[in-house]
Parts: structure tokens; C-alpha cells; sequence
């Protein structure tokens, strides 16, 4: 199916999954080289940071004064963390996004073309991740605010109207954090196909996802939700499940779990990029394939000028 085409307005989830699946099979080797040097130390950093914060957690509990230096390497250990976290996240999203629109426009697709252009596509990831961050703390600053009104304006002794009160506002800060990660996530891909990035690319995810919101809500929830259930599973297996499990149990789970991963993360990733058509293809945009080709291009250093910059039209595939 073209990705531009007319009847992705009409997918559904499952189709929308299918064709996300179906992606990779164009260009096998370009992916599976993504997956293992990308996906792979992405999704099980995810995952095995916990077998290292566990025993300095563990350790601030028995005595949370008394060891300094042990907070000091919790607090090392997780800045790092981030850093690569956030920086293999990006990458990741960098080369799929890249990948799958190289095969839309037809362009030659390699592994070390979608390195190459890497460098260029990162810088504007990371704008558009910083003001989605910037974002994020504004909201959790906000939340913090309505939680002390919350303490200060409903009666305590009331212990009913303060659990349904304290729900109900953790229900509102769980909707608005899922709908700020799918706005991200859209702007991600936006950032890569368009020559837009940061507050602009968050602004045309925004107008994208008007019409579509409830269908890109349930994916990125469901996203979400998968990877929480995998890192409980691992948590409470491989990191905690030590006097229950042995060790070749544990390792043979913690492997399994770092796969089911890897192909949750790919898949998710596939799905932003193939969720972006579908958002133009609703809102009856089309893309121009030859200047999205020179855009892709001028990310390898092969750009050229066009007076059409990546217009939005409709074109018959």
C-alpha cells in the first residue's frame, strides 16, 4: 500500500500494525542492523538498569543516612542513564523515520546511508525533544500546584472525597502525560519529513492529530502499557526473583523480555512513521515525493533548492 495514498484515512489499528509489520520486509538488512546496534542496547538499557540501581536501592534502605557515597552512585548511575536513554531514543527515531521515508520516495536505502545522515536529523530531534521536555515540566510544575490545592481545599477527614478527589487528578495527569508523549512522538517524525522542528514541529503534530487524537491516543497508551507490563515482569522475575527463581530462569526470562522489547520498540517505531501518512492522508494531504527525496538528501549533503519545499498536495500513487 502507498503510504501517501488516499485509503490510509480509512486504516484501522490493526491495519495500521499490519503495515507497520510489513515495512521492515522491504529492506531487511537496513533494519535488522538498526534493530542491533540502536533498538537493541536502547531497549536493554531499559530494562537491565535496575539489576544495578537494585542493590544501591536496597543498600539506602537498610540505612539511608549513613552511606553518602552510595547515593552519590545512584545519582551518577541514573544521570548517565538518561544521557543514554534519551540519546539512543533519538537515534532510534532518527534512523527508522529516515528509513521508512527513503523507501516511500524510492530512494536507495542502506544502513550506511541512514548513519550518515544521522548528525543532521538528531539536532533536530533534540530541539523538538527540549521543547517537548520544557513542556513536560511546565505540566508536572502545574500537577504539583493542583496536588498541594488539592491537600489544602479537600477535608482529609474525609477519607472517601479525598481518595475519589487524589483519582480523579491522577486520571487528568495520566491523560494529559499520554497525549504530550503522542504529541512528541508525531513531532518527532514531523521534525525528520518537514523542515520544521522544536515549537513549530509540537505545533503541525498538534494540527495533525486533530480528528485523529482518540486513534493516536489508544496506540501510544497501548504502547505504554506494554512496555510497563514487560518491565514489571522483569522486575519481578529476573531483578527481585532471586529466592524464587534460579539463575539460569532468570536469565533465560530477562533475555526473552529484552527481545519482546526490542520488537515492541521497532514496531512503535514503525507505527509513528506509518501514523504520519495516515494523519495526512485524513486530512486529505498529499506529499511531494520528489521534494521529500531532496529533503532526505539534504540531510547526506545532496540537497538541492526546489521551489516546491516538501508542499503538501494530492497526488495519485
Amino acid at each position: 500500500m502507498d503510504l501517501a495514498s488516499e485509503e490510509l484515512q480509512f486504516l484501522s489499528i490493526p491495519d495500521i500494525l499490519k503495515e507497520s509489520v510489513s515495512i521492515p520486509k522491504q529492506s531487511p538488512k537496513t533494519f535488522y542492523l538498526i534493530t542491533l546496534t540502536l533498538i537493541f542496547p536502547l531497549s536493554f538499557a531499559i530494562l537491565a538498569h535496575s539489576l544495578f540501581t537494585h542493590p544501591i536501592l536496597s543498600q539506602l534502605q537498610s540505612d539511608p543516612v549513613g552511606f553518602s557515597s552510595d547515593w552519590s552512585k545512584l545519582f551518577i548511575f541514573q544521570f548517565f542513564y538518561l544521557i543514554f536513554l534519551f540519546t539512543f531514543s533519538l537515534l532510534s527515531t532518527a534512523a527508522v523515520v529516515f528509513t521508512v521515508a527513503s523507501l516511500y520516495t524510492s530512494k536507495p536505502v542502506s544502513f550506511s546511508s541512514t548513519i550518515a545522515a544521522i548528525p543532521s536529523v538528531f539536532k533536530r530531534l533534540f530541539i523538538t525533544f527540549l521543547w517537548v521536555s520544557l513542556s513536560m515540566i511546565v505540566y508536572n510544575i502545574i500537577f504539583l500546584g493542583f496536588l498541594v490545592l488539592l491537600v489544602i481545599a479537600v477535608d482529609t477527614q474525609n477519607v472517601f472525597l479525598f481518595i475519589f478527589s487524589t483519582v480523579i487528578v491522577f486520571l487528568l495527569f495520566l491523560v494529559v502525560h499520554v497525549y504530550i508523549s503522542a504529541l512528541w512522538h508525531l513531532a518527532s517524525v514531523v521534525s525528520v519529513l518537514e523542515p520544521v522542528y522544536g515549537f513549530a514541529a509540537m505545533n503541525k503534530s498538534y494540527q495533525l492529530l486533530k480528528g485523529m487524537t482518540g486513534m493516536w491516543f489508544v496506540l501510544v497508551f497501548g504502547y505504554l502499557a506494554v512496555c510497563g507490563v514487560i518491565n514489571v515482569l522483569f522486575g519481578s522475575i529476573v531483578v527481585h526473583g532471586g529466592d524464587d527463581y534460579g539463575v539460569l530462569a532468570r536469565i533465560m526470562v530477562g533475555g526473552f523480555l529484552v527481545g519482546v522489547l526490542v520488537i515492541v520498540n521497532l514496531i512503535g517505531l514503525m507505527v509513528q512513521s506509518v501514523f504520519y501518512y495516515v494523519c495526512k492522508s485524513y486530512h486529505h494531504q498529499g506529499i511531494d515525493k520528489s521534494a521529500l527525496y531532496d529533503h532526505l538528501g539534504g540531510y547526506l549533503g545532496e540537497y538541492v533548492p526546489l521551489t516546491s519545499s516538501i508542499q503538501m498536495e494530492n497526488l495519485d500513487a
